[in-house]
């Protein structure tokens, strides 16, 4: 990992740039089918279902479901007409992450100071009203079809926004599978936009650089990419972004982008406070995870020290495990969580690691390669 000279930690830099974001409120996707989304997130990965917004409330154009699992909150839109913009984004890039919500003190404020620095808004601060209360929007364009929406919320108690209400459902309650918070989201941009774009983050968001990978760190015999890593001020958003590498084929990128229709969230990492029990839980409940080679394992011991996991069970579940020097951190990923292959999660736990695998990247890829190779987009 190779840090620039002018890469900042939280809370240095300008302070009348930084964007006061406290945490990430919640990520919408956009989906094909809303309902059938919001029961695979309940029972295969153990969220649950807290609001609802659709015809039955009032709504014509979308239905919406909100999820949850401790600090984690998802909301999967589906479109009721051909028409309709969600059909649309579903239409061009499949089942993906549309938008990622701040919460913030002061929308107007934020707005105002983000626009003036350049960013495309979109929606300007707006006021949402129900019985409960007042939420306060507005929303930005950043790459390709991806918006950040800003969120004020100190003046509502109602289940999500105005416009849901609680979700009431007679199944059984399904059981979490342990997953705690966001840990990061990476995009994938194209060629030569990650820089452009790490520069909206640092000169218009007040983010800070974390780190940064080039193709000599991310790279196979055949494919290669390069990534930096930005954060907010207080550290809690952190939003890694990919660009392709020239390789001898075509990497995980390039093959992101072809079917995704431009750039997007190609993964989201969620925490664990036990990545042993959770993992084996998702594999019970049928999740999908990319295998590295056996190979991977041997001398593992010896590369990475001491940890608390057992060695056997990394190697059973196939997790990956890298330190730094803060700690160690262990880590897998899904396979695509749709029919193309774009979007998929990473589940991670750190003990006090503040990296993100650097020295799995070659064993990951190589087996991202061979999942390529099957679908013929190597």
């Amino acid at each position: 990992m190779s840090v620039s000279n002018d890469v900042l930690k939280p809370g240095q830099g300008n302070e009348q740039d930084i964007v006061p974001i406290q945490r990430i409120d919640y990520v919408e996707f956009y989906v094909g089918n809303a309902r059938q989304a919001a029961q695979y997130y309940r029972s295969i990965f153990g969220f649950e279902i807290v609001a609802f917004k659709g015809l039955e409330t009032g709504s014509r154009n979308t239905t919406s479901y909100v999820l949850r699992q401790n600090k984690i909150t998802f909301v999967v839109t589906g479109a009721l007409h051909s028409a309709s913009p969600v059909a649309e984004h579903v239409k061009l890039h499949g089942d993906g992450v549309k938008d990622i919500a701040f919460l913030v003190d002061d929308v107007n404020k934020v707005y105002e100071g983000v626009t003036a620095r350049g960013a495309k808004g979109l929606q300007p601060p707006t006021d949402l009203q129900d019985q409960y209360g007042t939420v306060r929007k507005a929303v930005i364009g950043v790459y390709g079809d991806t918006t950040h929406t800003f969120i004020q919320r100190s003046d509502y108690i109602g289940p999500f926004l105005p416009g849901f209400q609680a979700f009431e459902s007679t199944a059984a309650p399904t059981s979490p599978v342990g997953l705690a918070s966001l840990d990061h989201m990476v995009a994938n941009v194209g060629w030569n936009e990650m820089e452009p774009w790490v520069e909206f983050y640092r000169k218009v968001m007040g983010f800070t650089q974390l780190a940064s990978f080039d193709d000599k760190d991310i790279s196979t015999d055949y494919t290669a990419l390069m990534s930096k890593v930005m954060q907010n001020g207080n550290g809690r958003v952190k939003l890694p972004i990919n660009e392709p590498a020239p390789g001898v084929r075509k990497s995980q990128v390039e093959e992101y982008l072809d079917f995704y229709g431009g750039p997007g969230i190609q993964h989201i990492a969620l925490t664990t406070g036990n990545i042993l029990k959770t993992v084996e839980e998702l594999h019970q409940r049928g999740v999908d995870f990319i295998r590295v080679p056996d190979t991977y394992y041997e001398n593992l011991e010896e590369r990475i020290g001491d940890i608390k996991e057992s060695l056997d069970e990394i190697r059973r579940l196939g997790l990956l495990v890298d330190r730094d020097d803060e700690g160690y951190l262990v880590q897998i990923f899904t396979r695509p969580q749709a029919d193309r292959p774009t979007f998929f999660f990473e589940i991670i736990q750190r003990h006090h690691a503040r990296s993100f695998g650097k020295g799995n990247f070659k064993a990951l890829f190589e087996a991202i390669e061979a999942d390529q190779a099957l679908r013929g987009t190597l």
